[in-house]
């Protein structure tokens, strides 16, 4: 037998009969992977978006450490404790003005499924049972999931699973050239009087591509779905805790929403936790003597107090004003960067929004995440020390805030070379 089928390991979004080997990493250091063959990779993608301050910050492995000693798990139904008392005050006073509930549960998709839970027992809870339907927006992706897979967009990723999926009413992606088109849709699915909730990704729709749209194109539809009395959820699981270069993406809107969903870059890449911000009026729906009024939903690791130190630490440092000197550094270099090579030949487009750049590339065949290019981009980059993880022909950088100026720059260079690499191989000379 090969060694790759005696391997016990499944490893996830992987065809595990033709991928590589797996490269086993030894260790970690700020922005730095220290693979077992000596190998070492700078992290521009944050470990799959979680990474903020660099692997292995002292502080928050400090944090951790303290709170082993003290409390490590205690169920969270009739009992509580410090750290997650502290993270939900400390989330309530740096979220929007509406949100007072924090909800825990465990990583993304589970945020979003309480999120979407919450909308639709918010209406029940008040004998409102016509009120049912989803919007979303296409080319979304909010988690595997089944509710988080429904409210996607439908891909090859939910196929085998789409005749379980809810319907969901999908609008295209606002922008200025298709904005009235998208008012219109919005209206009119509004007018039915059904629509329970509204879920986006605010301002980067991430696994879709790192698509990225702006403020003033999202905040009309908020303003829509707000007044017909839609609750909106903000899946900022990927765009929150400063990648787009605010605290949290939706204080780029006018419209705030009423859930938002959080994971990832709260415990600074340490430890999995999930959080569902809750504004009050939906609170009160559910706070009553009638326990059929009860959300009956909870995980076996809800609020863990290790994830809340972890998180209580990253949030501190995140907050620090050499941090915010950090996001607003790489912010200015990505832009300097992204005017450098946006006329070079197969750069198609050259996206930026906060710390998170993106480069799509003009080659046959359209924009895909099974785009034969992903692989081509993937090596040239790891060959060269870079760690990226290409979304098809679209690569991308979501750097740890800790990443130094050298870093950033041969990050860049790779970019570079790489760009030059495919105008050689795929445009006429």
């Amino acid at each position: 037998m090969t060694a790759a089928a005696t391997n016990p390991i499944w490893h996830p979004f992987t065809q595990m009969k033709i991928a590589a080997p797996p490269i086993e990493i030894a260790s970690a250091k700020d922005t730095l992977l220290y693979a077992s063959d000596g190998r070492q990779f700078i992290d521009a993608i944050s470990s799959w978006w979680v990474n903020l301050h660099g692997h292995c910050n002292p502080g928050i492995a400090q944090a951790i450490a303290a709170q082993a000693q003290q409390l490590e798990q205690v169920i969270f139904a009739g009992f509580t404790h410090a750290p997650a008392q502290q993270l939900a005050q400390r989330l309530v006073e740096v979220l929007p003005d509406a949100i007072t509930k924090i909800f825990f549960s465990d990583n993304g998709s589970t945020a979003v499924e309480v999120a979407l839970k919450l909308a639709l027992q918010y209406w029940h809870n008040q004998g409102i049972t016509h009120k049912t339907k989803i919007i979303a927006f296409e080319n979304a992706y909010h988690g595997d999931t089944f509710g988080a897979m429904s409210v996607g967009g439908r891909s090859a990723f939910s196929a085998p699973y789409e005749p379980l999926l809810f319907e969901v009413a999908f609008l295209p992606t606002p922008n200025p050239g298709n904005r009235a088109s998208v008012l219109a849709q919005m209206t009119g699915l509004l007018a039915q009087g059904d629509v329970a909730a509204l879920i986006f990704e605010p301002l980067v729709q991430g696994a879709g591509g790192m698509l990225m749209y702006a403020a003033a194109d999202l905040d009309p539809l908020l303003a829509l779905a707000q007044a017909a009395d839609v609750i909106c959820i903000a899946d900022e699981v990927m765009t929150g805790f400063g990648r787009t270069g605010k605290t949290f993406a939706s204080d780029h809107l006018q419209h705030k929403p009423d859930l938002i969903c959080l994971s990832k870059g709260i415990t600074g890449g340490f430890m999995p936790l999930g959080v569902t911000a809750c504004a009050q009026y939906i609170y009160d729906a559910f706070y009553s003597e009638a326990m059929s009024k009860t959300f009956f939903h909870g995980h076996s690791y809800t609020a863990n107090p290790l994830a809340c130190a972890a998180a209580n630490a990253s949030l501190t440092l995140l907050l620090a004003a050499n941090c915010q000197a950090q996001i607003a550094a790489i912010v200015a270099r990505h832009a300097a960067f992204a005017s450098q090579v946006a006329a070079k030949g197969i750069v198609k487009e050259i996206r930026q929004q906060g710390t998170i750049l993106a480069i799509e590339f003009a080659t046959q065949g359209s924009t895909s995440y099974f785009h034969p290019l992903r692989d081509e981009i993937y090596d040239f980059c790891l060959s060269r020390g870079v760690l990226i993880r290409p979304l098809g022909n679209v690569a991308y950088l979501m750097p740890p805030y800790c990443i130094t100026t050298a870093e950033l720059t041969a990050v860049y260079g790779v970019l570079t070379a790489l760009i030059d690499s495919l105008n050689h191989k795929y445009l006429p000379a």
